[in-house]
């Protein structure tokens, strides 16, 4: 376990992407089996690990330090893990420390009413790295800049085999991955896929140029809506059926109305979106199904999902992917007919007509859920990645309006003791109303700037939110915007991003809701 903090450790303030490859590839070379599986799997995110409430640490910690010490210090951390971890008087003893695998046994083992003994006891044998590792991990949260796809990728350092190869085998075996160490490491053949349920790879597109449009030649090309719901995967075989995002995550449970009733076997590409009897939905409709491990019949039935169908991989015992694009079209026409489905259908041809027309058929599409255009040439093979030349993306371009920063909240990892999270709102009737929040889109000495005026503009504090003086305008930038029930503004952004800090604009001169109701598609003025 000390060896895995000290990972995440490192990895928390690691300068950049390469940096943390090389960080996770050489812990798993050196790491023992079967924790170098289980520190892969946490990383990945794909650890299913009995999670501790942050009420019980906060309990815990409650039973070795003094409550208004462990407050003040929560409060200027942020973060409960670093806070209880560096308060935790512990005597750390190196011949006691816990393995990885030792804890993660016990936790998968252990009764909820055995489960702070464990920790306690885990605490007082690990230093303080270690205590915030273990912290991190069973509250279900590393925050250490690492995704799924970047962990994969670490495991192609292991062997001469490739990201895409990985990935297939990824989901035909669990953690600790024994099978896949074995194979990468060269102590075994590749483990088999046949009958798995498995992720391919997806193919991607490149945002398309003024110079990609100047050498193109739209004869070679087939147009697309862009739709605006998540690029999903669905896998179909014997029977049984898994969906998975665009970067690999099985999200089979969150959607089990789309998965039912399936028939065939194949491999598919395409767009989940809210499909209702009276059409598709927004995707403000899309992201309450989201990010949930179950869901509601009445959800299932208030916002039902389909998949828009892009492409086929596979079909039957049939790989496809080295297929053109206009050939794999006619196989994917002939599988959907095959197959019928409610739940299922094709993604319609936009017809070619030149630049003119597509780029008024982009601003202006015929439905509010198309957020632009795909151009996929007719000849191009499927390759996993995002190959030049082959299949662009034309979106709309973003919305922008001014509002004012009303809150702001602490970030995670690295950005853990800065105000990096800004929630901003519009004018109404003399009154600002929060429209949005973001955390991203400004630079490192921007960052800086802001977190140095939530810090000397603060007016009332909520816990670890700060309330502050409305008078920073920030420019943000966003791809659409719905209505939604769910926000006090009535409204809801999608893609919110902050493009510029406006220190020469007054505050009442940023936009008001109007502003931004009339940007809602079907709203009067809308064009």
């Amino acid at each position: 376990m000390q060896a895995f903090g000290e990972l995440l450790d490192r990895l928390s303030t690691a300068p950049g992407r390469n940096v943390r490859l090389d960080l996770i590839a050489a812990y798993l070379q050196a790491a023992p089996d079967p924790d170098r599986g289980y520190a892969l799997a946490a990383l990945a995110g794909d650890l299913s690990l009995r999670t501790a409430k942050p009420a019980m640490i906060r309990e815990l910690a409650a039973t070795r330090a003094d409550p208004d010490l462990f407050r003040m210090s929560y409060d200027y951390v942020g973060d409960l893990a670093e806070t209880v971890a560096l308060l935790w008087p512990a005597e750390f003893r190196v011949n006691a420390t816990p393995r990885l695998s030792e804890i993660i046994h016990a936790m998968e083992s252990a009764r909820r009413v055995e489960v702070p003994d464990l920790v306690a006891a885990w605490l007082d044998r690990l230093d303080a790295t270690g205590r915030w590792a273990l912290l991190k991990l069973i509250t279900g949260g590393l925050r250490v800049g690492v995704s799924g796809r970047l962990a994969r990728t670490a495991l192609t350092r292991l062997g001469d085999v490739g990201l895409a190869e990985v990935e297939e085998v990824w989901h035909a075996v669990e953690a600790p991955y024994a099978p896949l160490f074995d194979w990468l490491e060269g102590r075994a053949e590749k483990p088999s896929l046949t009958d798995a349920l498995t992720f391919r790879p997806l193919m991607l597109a490149h945002p398309l140029e003024v110079s990609d449009q100047e050498r193109l030649d739209l004869s070679d090309y087939r147009a697309e809506w862009k739709w605006d719901g998540i690029r999903v995967q669905l896998v179909l075989r014997c029977g049984q059926a898994r969906l998975f995002s665009r970067t690999g995550d099985d999200i089979s449970r969150a959607f089990p109305d789309l998965l039912s009733d399936l028939t065939g076997d194949a491999v598919l590409d395409g767009e989940l979106l809210v499909m209702r009897p009276d059409g598709i939905g927004t995707f403000n409709d899309l992201q309450q199904r989201l990010n949930r491990k179950t869901v509601t019949a009445k959800l299932q039935t208030e916002q039902p999902v389909g998949l828009r169908l892009y492409d086929i991989l596979i079909d039957g015992d049939r790989d496809c992917r080295d297929l053109a694009f206009d050939d794999r079209r006619q196989v994917l026409e002939n599988w959907a007919a095959r197959h019928p489905s409610p739940r299922i259908d094709l993604s319609p041809r936009v017809p070619l007509s030149g630049w003119e027309e597509m780029q008024q058929a982009r601003m202006d599409p015929p439905h509010p859920a198309i957020e632009g255009l795909m151009l996929k040439r007719g000849d191009s093979t499927y390759h996993a990645g995002r190959p030049r030349g082959l299949w662009f993306k034309w979106k709309r371009d973003p919305h922008r309006v001014d509002c004012v920063m009303m809150y702001a909240q602490r970030g995670h990892g690295k950005r853990s003791s800065l105000y990096s999270d800004f929630t901003f709102g519009a004018w109404r009737d003399g009154e600002l109303v929060p429209v949005g929040k973001a955390y991203f889109g400004f630079t490192d000495a921007e960052l800086k700037e802001l977190d140095r005026f939530v810090r000397t503009n603060t007016v009332e504090r909520y816990g670890p939110v700060r309330a502050v003086n409305q008078t920073l305008v920030l420019e943000v930038a966003f791809d659409g915007i719905n209505r939604s029930r769910r926000h006090k503004s009535g409204v809801a952004m999608r893609f919110p991003r902050i493009a510029r800090i406006r220190w020469d604009k007054p505050a009442n001169e940023a936009d008001d809701l109007e502003t931004l109701e009339r940007l809602i598609p079907g709203s009067f003025g809308d064009g």
